[in-house]
């Protein structure tokens, strides 16, 4: 028998004493925000001050997804607050900040052996987890999510206490005033937020937080070419005149610099020489640090650290460097006859079983993050106290992290959250914090750490390497009867949550979970198609790369294969691809919305032999999106002229930001197109530099028309759904202008 959350409560509350006082001990955290002088905190999120600023505490980091202008905007809506008056500051540590949401979405990976029991953000466990862990990690699009609810009904009481204070004043019954760009108004009367802050603080606010009718929203009708914002993001001025301040700009009294390299990828690596002769008389050079499988320099400047590390040329020796060709034998051996997973199972299997009349092989190469911003973090010992200055996702995880390297408790250490110059999910991970806290108590001064280019590509994780074998049943009519995809990957997901919440290294963790299954590592492989029969299958395969998180995460490859297949199954069969995905949609009207949408943007001309078109759709938890893709190959390479996409990702909070994020993740999703990847020999990458990389520049950057549906459902979030569709929707366009397939990604790094 199967655990359930029944189940485990009955248990608990028959003799498990011990989970009964988990699920009932109460919480209670002081008030996080400290107002400053002429400030008044009205809750964990907002302070008011007398000067009428509205200060919002965000507990996500942002990284040009625009989570500042978000998380305020939800706030100055209910509140009735003046956009040119809301000022953004991070949220301090405390489990009122907890992500329940995102702790629901990676349940398998922190509580891997029922994750059933805590996979809503409701569930006890789950909260409070969240909240005893101060779980407030930024990843899968979750900001809104987690924190619009909370935001509002705050605001809400803020704008309810503030109504009380001017009700007293005026002698009306608060309930008859209502808020409007910064001020309480009632009638001819009014008075602004910053004259009644100290009186309304002292009030109690209703037991249930009196919300305006209609959450924020902005129509994608609403603000045609050239209008004017109704809220421009808070972020872009000071990052357009630099004022913006990121880790590398970090400067304190008496810092160091530091550079650092990488031991290769591979068994046993160990630092085997370094001349340290060659910069006795280097000007500026102060030191050296090694460290497990890292040797850093430490100097004046940066330039000079770098310099050092170039003249003592380190030796690193491995055992077993890691080869490209010993990951593809690992990777075809599990497919040829790994011991295979079932994730997905539905209607008949007998129908999926054995050989089915079609079968197809797909591929996707290691793919990097790229990110133009390096690793970077400042850090300050003294006296059992660590100071980390750093752009993370991750900040408890990076706190308690630097922490154990210290041999401190975590109440020692204090992290100063930075924006962050894109991550992309490369910030999940926090070596170079841990770095750089030894570096500084061995220096016994502040040190900056700045990975170089070259060690963020050679140290810097990769997305997993995938190998899909998909195989369909026609039916009758050439549609399809039974659908299974075999796909081979590492547990990547499981891999990542090891280092997250296990405190591994890269390659215990590798080992912790081989032969894993992983349904996270095959998020979106389940068609979004009403297919009677569909069985998906993961076969673990134990690689020696360490892999991670990348912006889409399985996403990414698993709307590759789902919609590559389609379109193949379509042509075989003799039909429009439009119309033979619109007839297996089933009741999904959003998503055929979309399509329909998409094609008459794109002007779509059926992608038949050499009109160059090519269609894919996606769906992403609440979100879906649909693109066509005009493209060709030329002498070049390959030339994608046009990208047509419409999404439906429920309520619009802001539209402005929408855009600017299904854009940004087709330009994204396009650099895995065409390159972004590499090839491993004796454990070093073959590209070190961003432009081996093909990535596209903006001469390359196709015209894209991006449009939203109309919708009322809760808020998606739309970062990710244009890095999955855009790879299928350019490889079924590449098929219909010349007549190859390509199965691989990065396009052209193999043709088959």
């Amino acid at each position: 028998m199967g655990l359930t959350r029944r189940g485990i409560l009955i248990g608990a509350l028959a003799g498990g004493g011990l989970a009964v006082g988990y699920y009932l001990r109460p919480r209670n955290f002081p008030l996080p925000l400290e107002p400053g002088r002429g400030e008044y905190a009205f809750d964990a999120w907002i302070k008011i001050g007398k000067d009428g600023v509205v200060s919002v505490a965000v507990p996500q980091v942002e990284m040009g997804q625009g989570v500042t202008t978000l998380i305020p905007q939800v706030v100055a809506h209910e509140l009735g607050a003046d956009w040119r008056q809301v000022a953004v500051q991070p949220a301090p540590v405390s489990g009122l900040y907890a992500n329940a949401v995102l702790a629901a979405q990676w349940a398998p990976l922190w509580m891997p052996l029922a994750p059933s029991l805590a996979d809503e953000p409701d569930d006890l466990i789950t909260r409070r987890w969240a909240q005893d862990t101060r779980f407030n990690a930024t990843a899968d699009g979750m900001s809104l999510a987690a924190y619009e609810a909370p935001t509002r009904a705050a605001a809400a009481s803020a704008r309810a206490m503030l109504m009380q204070a001017a009700g007293e004043r005026w002698g009306v019954a608060w309930e008859e005033c209502d808020t409007r760009d910064g001020f309480v108004v009632y009638g001819d009367k009014r008075l602004p937020f910053g004259a009644l802050a100290e009186q309304a603080v002292t009030y109690s606010p209703p037991s249930t937080p009196p919300l305006r009718l209609e959450a924020m929203v902005e129509a994608p009708g609403e603000f045609p070419a050239g209008a004017p914002l109704h809220y421009p993001r808070l972020d872009l001025p000071s990052k357009v005149d630099g004022s913006w301040t990121f880790a590398g700009d970090v400067r304190l009294p008496g810092m160091l610099h530091a550079a650092i390299r990488h031991a290769p990828y591979g068994a046993s690596t160990s630092l085997d020489g370094i001349d340290e002769d060659a910069v006795k008389r280097l000007k500026g050079y102060v030191r050296t640090v090694k460290g497990e499988g890292w040797v850093g320099a430490i100097a004046q400047d940066w330039w000079t650290a770098e310099t050092a590390l170039t003249r003592m040329k380190p030796k690193f020796r491995v055992a077993e460097g890691l080869e490209t060709s010993a990951i593809d034998k690992v990777i075809d051996e599990a497919m040829r006859a790994g011991k295979a997973h079932r994730i997905h199972a539905s209607g008949d299997m007998d129908i999926v079983k054995g050989g089915l009349p079609l079968q197809l092989r797909y591929e996707v190469a290691p793919a990097v993050h790229a990110t133009i911003e390096t690793s970077s973090v400042t850090a300050r010992y003294d006296q059992g106290r660590l100071e980390l200055w750093i752009g993370t996702q991750v900040p408890e995880a990076t706190r308690e992290a630097a922490a154990r390297a210290l041999g401190l408790d975590p109440g020692n250490v204090v992290l100063y959250p930075m924006g962050l110059g894109g991550s992309f999910d490369r910030r999940l991970e926090f070596g170079h914090a841990v770095e750089a806290a030894l570096m500084a108590k061995e220096a016994g001064h502040p040190v900056q750490l700045t990975w170089s280019r070259r060690e963020e590509m050679r140290a810097g994780l990769p997305r997993t390497p995938v190998v899909a074998v998909m195989a369909a049943r026609p039916d009758t009519e050439g549609g399809i009867a039974g659908w299974r995809a075999r796909v081979a990957v590492p547990a990547t997901a499981r891999e990542f949550g090891r280092r997250l919440f296990g405190g591994d290294s890269p390659q215990d963790a590798i080992e912790a979970v081989a032969g894993d299954d992983d349904a996270l590592a095959l998020e979106g492989a389940v068609p979004p198609y009403a297919i009677a029969n569909v069985a998906v299958d993961h076969v673990p395969a134990t690689i020696p790369l360490p892999t991670a998180r990348l912006r889409g995460n399985a996403h990414g490859y698993t709307a590759f294969f789902n919609e590559s297949f389609v379109d193949e199954m379509a042509h075989r069969a003799g039909r429009e691809p439009l119309s033979y995905r619109m007839a297996m949609l089933g009741n999904d009207t959003r998503l055929a919305e979309c399509l329909q949408r998409a094609a008459a943007l794109a002007q779509w001309g059926g992608g038949g032999d050499n009109s160059g078109q090519g269609i894919a759709c996606h769906v992403i938890r609440g979100g879906r999106i649909a693109c066509v893709a005009s493209a060709r190959r030329d002498e070049t390479g390959v030339r994608v002229d046009r990208l047509s996409a419409v999404a439906d990702i429920g309520r619009i909070v802001n539209l402005d930001i929408a855009r600017q994020q299904v854009e940004g993740g087709l330009v994204f999703g396009l650099g895995h197109v065409l390159g972004c990847s590499m090839r491993y020999s004796n454990g070093r990458p073959d590209r070190e530099r961003l432009k081996d990389m093909n990535l596209p520049v903006l001469a390359d950057c196709p015209t894209i028309e991006v449009e939203f549906i109309e919708s009322t459902e809760d808020p998606a979030d739309p970062g990710e759904l244009g890095v999955a569709v855009v790879a299928p929707a350019v490889a079924n366009a590449l098929y219909s202008a010349t007549g190859l397939r390509f199965r691989r990604l990065p396009l052209f790094d193999e043709e088959l």
